[in-house]
């Protein structure tokens, strides 16, 4: 959560509820997906219908009535609707099945697995290459800078970007923000403390220090949204290597010369990867850490990086880590068919039209270059469908691969591997 609060209040609001009745309807709490001193988020799912899920913030109930956290976050949501690297806003509600006091809730989009859960399974390798891979670094940057991009053009900085605020969705294949509890418009910053400790840009640190040792600022001495920058290329840096940060970059190193620390931290963890596409990379991060805000990039300069015109392929791990439905096709076609580019679309399209059979494609897939060279792989909100019509044995709610044999196209054999998450 983004919200500060007194000391106690996060276990005074500890109880989580059983149900919520919002807009007429019972929606079953399922699960506590996080927890502040502000705010609880659940997972929930309406009665009517069990498959429909949802994510609810409720707030803290205020006891002068004012319920600033929520009307600011809400406000916020209300005007940056619209872009598919932001979570959606469905509606707000207020909960009056709390003891003493009614709380006022956010109803949201239900998205998935979030980066701060990503680095920790990258965390788990003992090889040398202990971070995520180019591939899904530069996705989930993408996606990240996209959204900045439409938030800093509204006027707004999100002021509290870390991995726990970076979630995928399953549903659109993307990255999307969350939580902006802590966002205001640039020139009129009415929020002291922002950010969270080790995503901290250092003007940020300087003025939440004088605003704890009481000194007044005006609105337009606020910070910009070159915070912002400053936060993504500490997540950035921690996805590529693996490495949680905190205490790197509040040591008097970092203070010193901290583009000699990320040049280590790239040295050490360049082995297996690509040295090209590895030094733009860094280049990028680099010029979202620049001590001095106005010399950063901004979001615009950073998609035009060359780490973005690299076209990376994902490897079935990239995508079996990220909680999408996953089908895995091998031996459909061999090399000639990769480098002649009409029958390379030929195949594409007639794969593409017979996995629609089985229900919407997301995303389809067949890389020209390893890892996954002449794989094709398929991601789909529906691939639990084949996944129920081709195993002998499934379990609902499971999350786990499969292999099953299938005829193939071409002639020669098929194998497959589906993922079902949700």
């Amino acid at each position: 959560m983004a919200h500060r609060g007194p000391p106690g209040a996060a276990e005074r609001h500890s109880a989580a509820p059983v149900l919520f009745e919002i807009f007429g309807e019972i929606w079953a709490v399922r699960s506590r997906l996080g927890q502040g001193v502000s705010a609880s988020v659940y997972r929930v799912s309406s009665g009517r219908a069990a498959a429909t899920a949802a994510a609810v913030k409720e707030f803290r109930a205020d006891p002068q009535g004012v319920d600033y956290g929520y009307r600011k976050e809400r406000s916020v949501l209300e005007d940056i609707q619209g872009h598919k690297n932001i979570v959606t806003l469905y509606g707000v509600f207020t909960n009056h099945s709390r003891v003493g006091a009614a709380t006022r809730c956010l109803l949201l989009e239900l998205l998935d697995v979030s980066v701060s859960d990503l680095l920790v399974r990258s965390t788990g390798g003992t090889g040398p290459q202990r971070g995520h891979s180019l591939w899904l670094v530069q996705h989930c940057a993408r996606d990240v800078l996209e959204a900045l991009t439409f938030l800093h053009r509204e006027g707004y900085v999100h002021a509290d970007l870390k991995p726990r605020n970076i979630l995928w969705s399953a549903d659109d294949e993307c990255f999307k923000l969350v939580d902006f509890g802590l966002s205001f418009k640039e020139g009129n910053q009415d929020v002291k403390y922002i950010q969270t400790d080790g995503y901290r840009a250092p003007e940020a640190e300087l003025q939440n220090g004088l605003a704890q040792a009481g000194v007044e600022l005006d609105g337009d001495s606020g910070c910009t949204a070159a915070v912002d920058m400053w936060s993504l290329g500490i997540v950035l840096l921690e996805m590529f290597s693996g490495i949680k940060l905190k205490d790197t970059v509040r040591s008097q190193k970092w203070k010193d010369n901290s583009a000699a620390i990320v040049d280590q931290l790239f040295a050490t963890n360049s082995a297996a990867r690509p040295a090209i596409p590895v030094y733009h990379l860094r280049d990028l991060i680099k010029s979202m850490l620049l001590s001095e805000p106005k010399q950063r990039c901004t979001t615009e300069t950073a998609l035009l990086s060359p780490f973005f015109s690299i076209p990376f392929a994902p490897h079935i791990e990239d995508l079996v880590l990220l909680p999408t439905p996953v089908l895995r096709l091998l031996n459909l076609i061999d090399d000639s068919h990769l480098h002649n580019e009409e029958e390379y679309e030929d195949i594409l399209e007639d794969m593409k039209e017979e996995c629609q059979k089985y229900g919407s494609v997301v995303s389809l897939l067949i890389p020209k270059e390893n890892p996954g060279k002449g794989q094709m792989l398929r991601t789909s909100s529906a691939a639990a469908v084949l996944w129920r019509k081709n195993c002998r044995h499934w379990a609902p709610g499971l999350g786990y691969s499969q292999r099953l044999s299938r005829s193939a196209r071409p002639a020669g054999s098929a194998e497959a591997v589906l993922k079902c998450m949700k």
